[in-house]
């Protein structure tokens, strides 16, 4: 299954449960709060099965609340990387910092 499949098909399971009918993005928001808790909890106890699905769980939130606030999350993406891509700067204690 490419990626498109992979979106349609949390698009699907969203619809299903009725996160789309009953959702907000307000709540969607804590919950992805809260998966990001558990991906912290698991890269501090370098669990990568926990890792993965914690950054499955985070992917699959951010896909409703993409579609909650009438956007796509492909083009979420996209609209990231077209910034992203030529931004300058260096590592600095393990993370990327943009210059200024």
């Amino acid at each position: 299954m490419n990626l498109k499949d992979e979106f349609e098909s949390i698009r699907k399971w969203a619809t299903e449960k009725g996160i789309y009918q009953s959702g907000d993005p307000k709540t969607q928001t804590l919950k992805l709060l809260e998966e990001a808790g558990e991906l912290a909890k698991a890269v501090i106890h370098q669990d990568n099965e926990e890792i993965k699905d914690a950054i499955g769980d985070c992917v699959v939130v951010l896909v409703s609340i993409a579609k909650l606030t009438g956007l796509q999350f492909e083009d979420c993406v996209n609209s990231a990387y077209q910034v992203i891509e030529s931004r300058k700067g260096k590592m600095s204690n393990g993370t990327f910092v943009k210059a200024s």
